[in-house]
């Protein structure tokens, strides 16, 4: 005696099957890919706060600031922040980090200045996630200063003065000064 499956029982599984799939493709696409509107955006970016290729590096630069609620009032606390740009003479993301914001909301992070690709300005990159909610944005530099975008602008405008980078160069090192929201 032969044993066949039955033609309703192979609609029955496939009907499971098909059911499955459609489940949970989204939520394994959305857990592999990500949601940046930016190139290089890697997940899974060490814990640092040192993106140098070599301590030793002249054309270094410190960046750091301060995260604030939507408000633009309190700032956060333990929010999560991931960093990467180009690398230095490189169209590569090698440069990225996650750290956290401290108690007062403030982070810091020492990077090499970022390769620039072809009619742009060097750019560093932002995904800020807090409990509440994710952003992405961009900090445009240049060997006169540091700059955002109107993206940047329109999402922070809240944080009035404190908005806008400041650059400082003090024996030969430069900060950056760059606040914004989520």
């Amino acid at each position: 005696m032969k044993n066949t499956t039955s033609r309703r029982l192979f609609m029955r599984n496939s009907a499971f099957a098909i059911t499955g799939l459609a489940v949970l493709t989204p939520t394994l696409t959305s857990a592999l890919t990500s949601e940046s509107p930016y190139s290089g955006y890697n997940p899974y970016a060490e814990t640092k706060t040192d993106l140098r290729s070599g301590v030793f590096n002249s054309n270094s630069i410190v960046v750091k600031g301060t995260l604030y609620d939507k408000n633009g009032t309190t700032p956060l606390k333990n929010a999560t922040l991931e960093v990467w740009h180009l690398s230095p003479n490189s169209l590569k993301y090698r440069h990225r980090a996650k750290l956290k914001t401290d108690n007062q909301g403030k982070y810091e992070f020492i990077t090499d200045f970022p390769h620039k690709e072809e009619g742009k300005s060097a750019r560093i990159y932002f995904k800020v996630s807090s409990s509440e909610n994710i952003s992405f944005t961009e900090l445009a530099l240049t060997e006169q200063g540091a700059h955002i975008t109107g993206e940047h602008w329109t999402k922070n405008k809240n944080l009035g003065e404190k908005l806008f980078p400041l650059k400082e160069t003090f024996l030969g090192e430069t900060t950056i000064h760059f606040n914004f929201s989520v």
